[in-house]
């Protein structure tokens, strides 16, 4: 007896779990713009430059390096 109301205390739990599971896949987010974008070298989320894909503090130590074509630091 004990093993079967195990069974059925498992079988419920596991059954909440995917109901749960499908809610959340059937729900779209509610604001498509509260996704940050990430640097793609270090993943940091802010100071973001859209044209380069990566933080500023990555894009000043590939700048400075000259690794990014057509990137030099001004002087005036």
């Amino acid at each position: 007896m004990a093993t079967t109301a195990k069974r059925v205390k498992d079988a419920k739990i596991q059954k909440k779990f995917d109901d749960a599971r499908a809610k959340d896949k059937n729900v779209r987010p509610k604001f498509s713009t509260r996704r940050h974008n990430r640097c793609k070298l270090c993943g940091r989320p802010r100071a973001y430059l859209r044209k380069f894909g990566i933080c500023r503090l990555c894009f000043r130590g590939l700048a400075l390096r000259g690794e990014i074509p057509g990137v030099s630091k001004s002087s005036w």
